[in-house]
């Protein structure tokens, strides 16, 4: 449902074609909702069948053609019920800390390598995030430009704070992650031995209390 409702909120500001429509989304909801390419299209399709938005053709170029798509009154009704409803949460599928908690099953260096490349991975998400941040306040990101343009004068502000608290979000998990990974590190030269392998834990050492 989540896709569908993403592919919506994009279409709600203007018609777009399927290609147009998968730059968009890379560059906005697939920020918080990731959905390769080989699922936007089969969606869009279920949606036209449903009857939640409508594609027409368009000519482009000398001869050829292109699908545009707008979202139809029942498209709008099922965004506007889905943002009414209660949200349900999934079930959490995380395999970063999955393998976190079993790291004693590898050697230091393994874990190490590990939380090295966790942080690299969230230090990349954070740099995008602040970008993303950064362009909001400029009023630079062609999403927000295309909705703002849409939206009426005295809800400009509104759109905007939203925008910036979810990408706010964003930046607190990803440094949430990154001081995780790092304390990860810490536990790791703490745990292991002079030669490499892990040394033995004192029998003080709280980790071991009710285990």
């Amino acid at each position: 449902m989540s896709l569908r409702v993403a592919l919506l909120a994009l279409l709600r500001v203007g018609p777009l074609s399927g290609y147009d429509l998968q730059k968009q989304f890379s560059l906005s909801v697939g920020h918080v909702w990731h959905a390769p390419d080989s699922q936007i299209y089969p969606e869009l399709r279920k949606m036209e069948a449903e009857g939640l938005i409508e594609g027409e053709e368009q000519p482009r170029g000398q001869r050829g053609t292109r699908r545009v798509y707008h979202v139809t009154e029942a498209g709008e009704r099922a965004f506007l019920d889905w943002m009414r409803t209660p949200l349900e949460y999934a079930r959490v599928r995380d395999p970063a800390h999955l393998r976190a908690a079993y790291l004693e099953s590898t050697t230091p260096e393994s874990a190490r390598e590990f939380f090295r490349a966790h942080i690299a991975q969230w230090e990349g998400e954070l740099a995008q995030w602040e970008g993303e941040l950064g362009r909001i306040a400029a009023l630079d990101n062609p999403m927000l430009v295309r909705r703002l343009a849409v939206t009426p004068p005295q809800d400009r502000d509104r759109t905007i704070a939203f925008k910036r608290f979810t990408y706010e979000g964003l930046v607190e998990r990803a440094r949430g992650e990154i001081d995780w990974a790092r304390r990860g590190l810490e536990l790791v030269e703490a745990l292991a031995g002079p030669d490499g392998s892990w040394g033995e834990v004192p029998a003080e050492n709280p980790a071991q209390q009710g285990s």
